[in-house]
C-alpha cells in the first residue's frame, strides 16, 4: 500500500487536532490508526486495517518520509510532555494498547529514542509482543 493514505488522513487539520488533544493531555477524536499506525494482523475494524503497516518495506518506506516521521515524534514527545505515567488517564483503554503497538513497531526501525522513552514511561518498558513477533517474520 501507498504510504501517502497517512498523509491524506492527517490532513485538513487532523493532524493539528491529533496534536491538539496530545498536548491538553486527553484524546477526544478518532485519529489514532494514521497517527500512530501499527502493523498489520492487530486489528480487525476496517480502518485498523486500512492504515495498518504491512510490511518492512512499508515500515521503511514510512520511516524514510520526513513529514510522517516528523510528525509519529512530535506526538511521541507529546506523550511524554504531559507529565503523565498512565496512557489510559490520555488514550483511553483501547486507544493506550494502539500506541503500545505503535511504539513498538517504529522503535524496531527507527534510531529516535522517542519510542523507547513512551513504552518506558507509559508501559514499563514492556514491548507489544505481538508486534515483535510479527515483525521478526518479515525479515525471514
Amino acid at each position: 500500500m501507498d504510504i501517502d493514505r497517512f498523509l491524506e488522513a492527517q490532513s485538513g487539520g487532523v493532524y493539528e487536532q491529533a496534536l491538539t488533544e496530545l498536548r491538553a493531555g486527553r484524546k477526544q477524536s478518532h485519529w489514532i490508526w494514521f497517527i500512530f499506525p501499527q502493523v498489520k494482523g492487530l486489528g480487525h475494524s476496517h480502518m485498523a486495517n486500512y492504515y495498518a503497516i504491512s510490511s518492512h518495506v512499508e515500515l521503511e518506506a514510512y520511516i524514510a518520509n520526513h513529514t510522517l516521521m516528523d510528525r509519529l515524534i512530535t506526538c511521541a514527545q507529546a506523550l511524554l510532555d504531559t507529565g503523565f505515567t498512565d496512557p489510559v488517564r490520555v488514550l483511553g483503554t483501547i486507544d493506550a494498547l494502539k500506541v503500545r503497538s505503535s511504539m513498538t513497531l517504529f522503535e524496531t526501525g527507527s534510531s529516535s529514542s522517542v519510542f523507547a522513552q513512551v513504552l518506558d514511561r507509559f508501559y514499563g518498558g514492556e514491548r507489544d509482543q505481538l508486534t515483535l513477533d510479527i515483525v521478526a517474520g518479515w525479515r525471514q
